[in-house]
């Protein structure tokens, strides 16, 4: 088993410069790197096909720029290179966060036809002013073509999450500038900015949110990837989601094991859900937590006429709204029943909520198998910092399981630490020691639990003061109010204590797999055997190899 170190990493800050990274409200902003100088950019889409043209928006300090693309899959494949592009600095709005940069184009290319699907990762390099040069690193995806695709898995990323994470220009669907004080998140994100620090490319060393830290009794928790992010000057978010830390592993992961992989947004699933058409399998990774209604319209007639979804993600939290043909996401979250217009006359059921919300009749379970108001934290804070790491498997002999040595009770990823820091669950029942949903537990028919680890929506503890509580409870108190219209102590009682599960399930002529963990990719980026073969087991399986 992996020894954990006592005591937390040290990334040179003071005692309050800590608490800063954790409380304060921190962004990356044009001006932000002064005299040094700096360039940034965004493409006009997230995704594009074979012969298309990507139009690059660019802010520079200096006159000319360099790019280079690279295809960021199991081997890294230069695919263009170019020097001597004129650049100019542009003019940002305040609000560019919601309104967008509105920047002019500064260079356009062709996607090549021998291009092939794949994450794209583009990097410009400027003379700063310090005789340094200045860096800028982007992402875009080259989506695939239509028509059969035998053999072949699709990987959906999770760019609703990207974006609602995104802290470019000061406001995302957490924290922001918006509203009267400049204090309150933004309910409207545009897609036209650049990605913030962290989220295309990362050092290998940089923290992910579940602790590795054996956390001694009585200690007030600290974080140390926002701690590490506000040391070296990368986005507060960089650990919460994006490429780097989440949807790059499993991809290069299945392009290393063999597989065939082909890669697409979630802006694709969403407006051309036919993308899904020809592949055997289609997987989910990471932190996937923002979805609109027509993405998951689209998954669940893939699956019911005999597709097979592979969910190796958590946090099925919130649905969303696209507007300006994709360039906006719309989640009032928190506010939306006092806020979002489709509580106003709109048709409610595509209300910014949460997906368990009754009004909204659509919970993730009758997609994916689980829900996350179920689910929630573990791993860091105060909530479980020291429960398990891994999944506690009670199905072994599940072929899902095949070829482990797994028995029943054994943790499944522990040294890897696959289970965090969002999980997703069901209410559920033991019965002879095997775990059951609950009637009320909104989970499919035929829905087998395999594994099933605690979470928790409070920190809950009384050693650690109010004032040093970054969680809290405040989560918890939404879903009561969410689930049972009051955000009561007592309603309180019945949401705190989550889970996270492994399940599987039939869905007409389909199947769906959902191992409900952000941190599943972990275990591929540490190479953890066991998790690799699962994870093999059910690609295998849905892609009729076995």
């Amino acid at each position: 088993m992996t020894h954990l170190p006592t005591e937390f990493p040290d990334f040179g800050l003071t005692p309050e410069q800590r608490r800063q990274a954790v409380r304060t409200h921190y962004w990356e902003r044009p001006g932000m790197d002064g005299e040094r100088g700096e360039i940034w950019c965004y493409t006009d889409r997230f995704s594009y096909r074979a012969g298309e043209t990507v139009a690059l928006h660019v802010s520079s300090t200096a006159p000319i720029f360099g790019i280079t693309i690279i295809r960021d899959g199991g081997s890294e494949t230069k695919l263009f290179e170019k020097a001597g592009i004129a650049a100019r600095w542009q003019d940002t709005p305040d609000q560019c966060s919601v309104e967008g940069c509105g920047w002019e184009a500064s260079f356009e290319f062709g996607i090549g036809d021998d291009w092939p699907s794949g994450a794209y990762r583009v990097t410009l390099t400027a003379d700063g002013r310090d005789g340094q040069p200045a860096h800028c690193h982007h992402l875009f995806i080259v989506a695939p073509q239509l028509g059969q695709k035998p053999g072949r898995v699709l990987q959906i990323a999770a760019t609703g999450t990207w974006l609602a994470y995104n802290t470019w220009g000061g406001s995302n669907h957490y924290e922001g500038i918006t509203g009267p004080n400049r204090d309150q998140y933004a309910r409207m994100v545009s897609t036209q900015r650049p990605w913030c620090r962290g989220f295309v490319v990362l050092p290998r060393e940089a923290p992910r949110v579940p602790l590795e830290v054996a956390v001694p009794p009585r200690t007030v928790p600290r974080y140390p990837h926002m701690e590490w992010a506000f040391a070296t000057g990368h986005s507060k978010k960089y650990a919460s989601s994006g490429w780097a830390s989440y949807d790059s592993h499993f991809f290069r992961f299945a392009e290393r094991s063999g597989y065939a992989v082909d890669l697409a947004s979630q802006h694709d699933l969403h407006f051309s859900p036919e993308i899904l058409d020809g592949y055997d399998c289609v997987v989910f990774v990471g932190h996937d937590e923002y979805w609109t209604w027509e993405m998951r319209d689209a998954v669940d007639a893939y699956v019911t006429s005999g597709g097979h979804a592979a969910r190796f993600a958590g946090n099925f939290m919130w649905q969303t709204r696209l507007e300006d043909e994709g360039r906006r996401q719309v989640c009032y979250k928190y506010r939306a029943r006092a806020e979002d217009p489709a509580y106003r006359g709109g048709d409610v059921t595509r209300a910014t909520n949460s997906w368990e919300a009754p009004e909204i009749g659509r919970p993730g379970s009758a997609t994916f198998g689980l829900n996350a108001t179920r689910g929630v934290y573990a791993g860091w804070g105060g909530c479980a910092p020291r429960g398990v790491r891994g999944f506690p498997v009670y199905r072994p002999e599940h072929w899902a399981f095949a070829g482990t040595g797994i028995y029943y009770g054994d943790l499944l990823g522990a040294d890897s630490h696959v289970y965090g820091y969002e999980v997703d669950g069901l209410d559920f029942e033991l019965r002879g020691g095997l775990p059951y949903p609950t009637a009320a537990s909104g989970a499919p028919d035929g829905l087998q639990v395999l594994a099933v680890g605690m979470a928790s929506q409070v920190e809950e503890s009384a050693d650690i003061p109010l004032k040093d509580q970054f969680l809290g409870d405040e989560d918890g108190r939404f879903t009561a109010e969410t689930l049972f219209g009051e955000a009561s102590d007592a309603n309180l009682d019945k949401v705190k204590r989550g889970n996270g599960m492994i399940v599987n399930f039939p869905r007409g002529k389909g199947e769906v797999f959902h191992a409900g963990s952000c941190e599943w990719v972990a275990g591929l980026l540490r190479q953890d055997a066991m998790v690799e073969r699962v994870t093999k087991n059910v690609l295998d399986r849905y892609l009729g190899k076995t």
